[in-house]
């Protein structure tokens, strides 16, 4: 079986090929030019692999929660590989990504959501399926949800904008944060190579992001009184 994978919910881009368990990837800071950068990065992976589109099972991507421009364009190709080559496709929450990439088995993935807020989710790892243990949605830092146990492994942006409030918050659950790390098209091929085998793909016009915000910046009211 052969996934194709794309992340551009982040600054950084990032695609990576899954092949019978085996994993290739590339991953970039790129700022706002996704648009510009995602195919040449697609063609050079696949042209190194040397594989065709035609020769996929399927695309995974990452479908948010992230930046809103970024989540539509990792949608958008995605489904507009798929469509061309009638393959199914998958959405991997970017947050159960960080988590894949953590290499814990119990995971606090926290993403920097910008307006002093976090897209936040909770993650145990069971058999080899990440169990939530806190859905991922939107909230302010100091209003993340209290965790059961110990040996809780921190990931995200989320850690590195909000930190002293997160770690606050998880004073007793915290083993170890990597406050660097992104969600990452490696992350999304494992996961998505999953939910193929267990033929969880969908039509590409199914295909939607994960946005958990239907706002992007504060008025100038907002910003004042803040």
């Amino acid at each position: 079986m052969q996934i194709l994978a794309l992340d551009t919910s982040t600054e950084y881009c990032s695609v990576a090929l899954w092949q019978d368990g085996e994993v290739i990837s590339h991953c970039e800071l790129v700022g706002q030019k996704h648009s510009e950068i995602l195919m040449p990065m697609l063609d050079k992976l696949l042209h190194e692999a040397g594989v065709k589109v035609a020769d996929l099972n399927g695309i995974a991507f990452g479908m948010g929660p992230g930046s809103f421009t970024g989540v539509r364009i990792a949608c958008g190709v995605a489904q507009g590989l798929a469509l061309g080559a009638n393959l199914p496709v998958v959405g991997i929450c970017t947050l159960e990504a960080l988590a894949e990439g953590a290499g814990k088995p119990k995971v606090i993935a926290a993403l920097d959501a910008r307006m002093s807020e976090v897209y936040h989710a909770a993650y145990i790892k069971q058999n080899d399926v990440w169990m939530n243990a806190s859905e991922p949605f939107l909230c302010k830092p100091d209003d993340a949800p209290p965790l059961e146990g110990k040996d809780w492994f921190g990931a995200g942006s989320g850690f590195a904008t909000h930190g002293e409030q997160l770690k606050l918050q998880y004073t007793n659950n915290l083993k170890g944060v990597d406050e660097t790390a992104i969600p990452q098209a490696a992350a999304i091929a494992m996961l998505g190579a999953a939910r193929f085998a267990a033929r969880e793909g969908v039509d590409a016009a199914q295909a939607l992001p994960l946005y958990l915000r239907d706002k992007v910046a504060l008025k100038t009211s907002e910003r004042e009184a803040r």
